[in-house]
């Protein structure tokens, strides 16, 4: 099982100046409507063919989407693959935070 933090949790710990391995999984029209700007895309459909850039190392691979439900699975996936991966409950919906647009 994989571990998960909320949205609250997640603007903390950016705020505290935490360096955090944090991976959009929504589409890229999605990411240019607004996201963290801390965060890297990598769409759940690509992720497969790009885990190359997950950057693992030491820290944990924290996964938001847009209500927790994509991330969720790219956290199965990741888990069950031997990452230590982390799911944003409730997504982007639930961010309270500041929004990067485009690209």
């Amino acid at each position: 099982m994989y571990s998960e933090m909320t949205t609250v949790e997640l603007e903390s710990r950016l705020k505290e100046g935490k360096a955090l391995n944090l991976v959009d999984v929504r589409e890229q029209d999605e990411w240019e409507a607004g996201h963290i700007k801390e965060a890297r895309s990598i769409p759940l459909s690509e992720l497969q063919e790009r885990m190359d850039e997950l950057k693992q190392g030491d820290q944990e691979i924290v996964l938001i989407c847009r209500s927790g439900g994509r991330s969720g699975k790219a956290c199965e996936f990741l888990h069950a693959q031997g990452y230590k991966v982390v799911n944003v409950t409730g997504g982007m919906l639930a961010w309270a935070g500041e929004v990067a647009l485009g690209e």
